[in-house]
């Protein structure tokens, strides 16, 4: 067994894996998941560079992760960045700051590199091998990957809950028109994204990352957030359409008082569950099967491998 700690960094939130793995099988025993919203992406879709308080949020939760993989002892350390740090001019300081905290360069990947490791997470644990869209909706970016036990298909295209938030929704509540815009932004991409990815053929639509996970929280009802009853719950269609109508609706203080809701999601997951809305619409996904297991999972098993 190597014990292995995997870091994603994405544009909304920072988060931790450090896991027991077995390299002959890609197993994995899990020791610590923590999640950290530090928002790196506060304004790179305006100003195409990374916020000085977005840097030292995010250098904060890099030195609690620190100690957290040092008293867990691993053996290997992966850190990966997504959308945020992958578009801003001065990544610069991001990647030396992450090297001078955790002794590792951060891996800057693509959007297809996202997408391989989204799929691998999410679609790992999960029965049988029918054809499967993983949709994981982040903060900067969302990819689509179309596979069976392998990529089949994979497009990575710039929505996300940070950005569509930060381009449109000024409201409290948001006014229809910005709602609307965030519509026409998710459509226009996902005209984009089924140009390299077939949208509406696969047997079985798998959400990750925070909206959808967020929005099945709300669906099941929970009083707190509780990961082991997200994980692989499957929420239908109509019931997503009334939570989106419902969210879209709420004034940031209602979204708030949400018991399943983060702090640091509550103004963006309007903009996230029109995403994900508008994904079952295209797809014409009767449900979505909610993976808690998703790029950070994947991260972890590359390095087991």
């Amino acid at each position: 067994m190597t014990r292995v700690a995997a870091v994603d960094c994405g544009t909304n939130s920072i988060r931790l894996l450090v896991a027991d793995a077995d390299p002959a099988t890609g197993g994995l025993v899990e020791l610590d998941r923590r999640m950290t919203i530090v928002r790196l992406g506060q304004g790179v879709d305006r100003t195409g560079r990374l916020a000085p308080e977005a840097l030292e949020r995010t250098f904060a939760a890099c030195r609690e992760y620190a100690a957290v993989i040092k008293e867990h002892g691993a053996d290997a350390v992966r850190f990966v960045a997504t959308s945020a740090s992958r578009d801003a001019e001065n990544r610069a300081e991001f990647v030396d700051g992450v090297l001078d905290i955790l002794g590792v360069e951060p891996e800057v990947i693509t959007g297809d590199q996202e997408a391989e490791f989204s799929f691998t997470g999410a679609t790992k644990e999960l029965p049988g091998h029918e054809e499967r869209l993983v949709v994981d909706i982040g903060g900067g970016s969302t990819e689509f990957v179309l596979g069976r036990a392998h990529v089949e298909a994979a497009r990575s295209v710039d929505i996300g809950c940070v950005r569509l938030t930060e381009r449109h929704i000024r409201g409290d509540p948001p006014a229809p028109a910005e709602l609307a815009a965030v519509r026409a932004d998710a459509d226009a991409a996902l005209d984009l994204a089924a140009e390299s990815v077939p949208l509406d053929g696969a047997r079985t639509l798998v959400g990750l990352a925070g909206t959808v996970t967020t929005v099945a929280g709300i669906a099941l009802g929970l009083d707190a957030y509780d990961s082991a009853a997200i994980h692989h719950a499957r929420i239908p269609y109509e019931r997503v359409a009334e939570i989106a109508r419902s969210l879209a609706a709420a004034t940031h203080a209602e979204r708030a008082a949400i018991p399943v809701m983060h702090p640091g999601r509550v103004d963006v997951i309007v903009a996230g569950a029109l995403v994900l809305l508008a994904v079952m619409e295209r797809t014409g996904a009767a449900e979505v099967v909610v993976s808690e297991h998703d790029i950070l999972d994947g991260i972890a098993w590359s390095i087991a491998r």
